[in-house]
């Protein structure tokens, strides 16, 4: 008899901490999710997770208990986001987080976020969002992202449908002109396959912006404008096709630089197929008088065919070498 009091004491325990996860949900639309207090973001919040659930709408969250300061919505089977997903009632005032991740996204209908004043991180990381539908009909809503007045991070990383390059960098343009995302602090589009922008000065709209991610695309230069950023203080191009920067880029990222600024611009240029000509050669010169900080130079190369050969050097390397032996190896090509 004895034995069995641990036992049932488990159980109890057990049954009074689903009733408690039940009760903090508030409804049976959550059921599944786990709702209460976790510490995220190095701070005790209340998290409502629904991740991996199968849910195939949105509904759910018309119910989110008012406490809410972190939504995970992943994994998850949802095409659509409809108009106002929180609902017409909700006051959400406390909700700061929101990820959406892996949903399999294709259209976001205008004005889905509502309700959203306090939110300052927003991640659609790895959806399927298109930007045109049959007949090249384009349905995008400029100002998606305009009820987001506290936006600070912006996740959009493989987010959007591939092969629609053209349409994307048409669509980047329109949210940012017309979403006011006056805060936004951190703006991540990798993965994108983005090459080319309709504007160069598609991020100009975004005062605020002082990281931005565009790695892992097929971007060919330095095509937009960085100037108008005032504050930006790190930008990711690496992995992209960039095969050279011209002098005129060089200077652009010197004017983010000491002594137009009092902190120096970090950016991040490995993975790149430099081409080991005359251009390298200003880059290598530049690179030793720059107050840019370029992060992993020891990983920057420049390629070369020459005589059916494929070299490779590495400008860190060829750095420290001395510099007449650099010119005699460098300029042979």
């Amino acid at each position: 008899m004895l034995l069995m009091k641990p036992c049932i004491s488990l159980l109890l325990v057990s049954f009074l901490l689903i009733e408690a996860r039940v009760d903090k949900c508030g409804t049976q639309l959550l059921e599944g999710c786990f709702c209460g207090e976790q510490f995220y973001q190095n701070e005790t919040m209340f998290v409502v997770n629904c991740t991996g659930l199968g849910f195939t709408t949105t509904d759910m969250l018309e119910q989110l208990p008012e406490e809410t300061e972190v939504l995970i919505f992943t994994g998850n089977h949802i095409s659509t986001l409809e108009t106002n997903i929180f609902g017409d009632i909700v006051d959400l005032t406390m909700l700061k987080y929101i990820d959406m991740s892996n949903n399999g996204i294709r259209d976001i209908k205008g004005k889905a976020f509502h309700h959203v004043l306090g939110v300052e991180r927003l991640i659609l990381n790895h959806n399927n969002i298109s930007i045109s539908q049959e007949y090249e009909k384009n349905f995008h809503h400029p100002r998606v992202f305009s009820n987001f007045n506290s936006l600070r991070e912006l996740h959009l990383t493989n987010a959007f449908a591939d092969n629609t390059d053209a349409a994307l960098a048409d669509d980047l343009h329109d949210i940012f002109v017309n979403s006011n995302l006056t805060k936004l602090y951190k703006l991540h589009l990798e993965q994108n396959e983005i090459r080319n922008f309709r504007d160069e000065r598609v991020f100009c709209d975004l005062p605020e912006l002082h990281d931005l991610h565009l790695g892992d695309n097929n971007i060919p230069s330095l095509n937009f404008n960085i100037t108008c950023l005032s504050k930006l203080r790190y930008l990711d191009l690496e992995d992209n096709n960039i095969t050279k920067f011209s002098q005129r880029d060089l200077d652009t990222f010197d004017m983010l630089a000491q002594p137009y600024r009092s902190e120096n611009l970090r950016i991040q240029l490995e993975g790149n197929p430099f081409r080991c000509d005359s251009a390298i050669k200003n880059l290598y010169n530049w690179l030793h008088k720059t107050k840019v900080i370029v992060r992993d130079l020891d990983r920057l190369e420049c390629h070369q065919a020459k005589y059916g050969k494929r070299y490779i050097m590495n400008l860190k390397i060829l750095q420290n070498r001395d510099k007449q032996k650099y010119h005699k190896l460098l300029w042979c090509f």
